[in-house]
């Protein structure tokens, strides 16, 4: 009978081992004993725990998704009570370490391309979208009228997913400074559009 506690540390080392292979070899190559050699462990025990390479992605695509909803949900903590500050605390968690380090990064739009694919994955997306645009519409709901937040959210969830994804694709460490004053200045725009066309040069 395994000890107590076992599973969940073998769990943990096959999904991060599944990072680790995508990151080195890509989704194709990523096969379930590959991903069982890197781990240290048999592939009986990825089918044991996830039945499948499928079942372990999806399991590795929830645990990225847990990550990032930690990360916004640090940042917000941390952050003041006024929708400017939720909104830049929102931008901050999406561009945190966790998520812009290049494994991170490789992963993700691995996980992206297979979606389109993938019934399974592509509803974890839907719900990670949906999750986003929820957040940015309800702090700009605070502010603006209901129409022009619904816009304003949606403006700003493709900005931070194409920032993100501009960085990626460029290669290098991802500049997640400038990313930020990027998405900060839209915020600022939506919510005082009079002051910020004042300051603009």
């Amino acid at each position: 009978m395994p000890k107590k506690g076992v599973e969940p540390v073998r769990r943990e080392q096959l999904i991060r081992a599944t990072f680790q292979t995508i990151d080195e070899m890509g989704m194709a190559d990523a096969t379930v004993a590959t991903i069982a050699k890197k781990a240290g462990l048999s592939s009986g025990i990825v089918a044991h725990y996830f039945g499948d390479k499928d079942g372990l992605l999806n399991a590795a695509m929830r645990q990225i998704l847990r990550e990032l909803k930690a990360a916004v949900a640090r940042y917000r903590d941390e952050a003041g009570a006024e929708p400017r500050a939720q909104l830049r605390a929102i931008v901050d968690g999406n561009f945190d370490d966790s998520q812009t380090n290049g494994t991170a990064m490789r992963v993700w739009l691995t996980f992206w391309a297979a979606s389109m694919h993938q019934p399974e994955l592509a509803r974890l997306q839907r719900a990670n979208d949906q999750r986003l645009f929820s957040n940015l519409c309800h702090q700009f709901n605070r502010v603006l009228p209901h129409p022009q937040a619904r816009l304003a959210a949606r403006g700003l969830a493709a900005m931070v997913d194409g920032l993100w994804l501009r960085g990626s694709l460029v290669g290098g460490q991802f500049n997640a400074d400038k990313a930020r004053r990027i998405a900060y200045e839209y915020i600022d725009f939506q919510l005082n559009p009079g002051a910020a066309a004042a300051t603009s040069p």
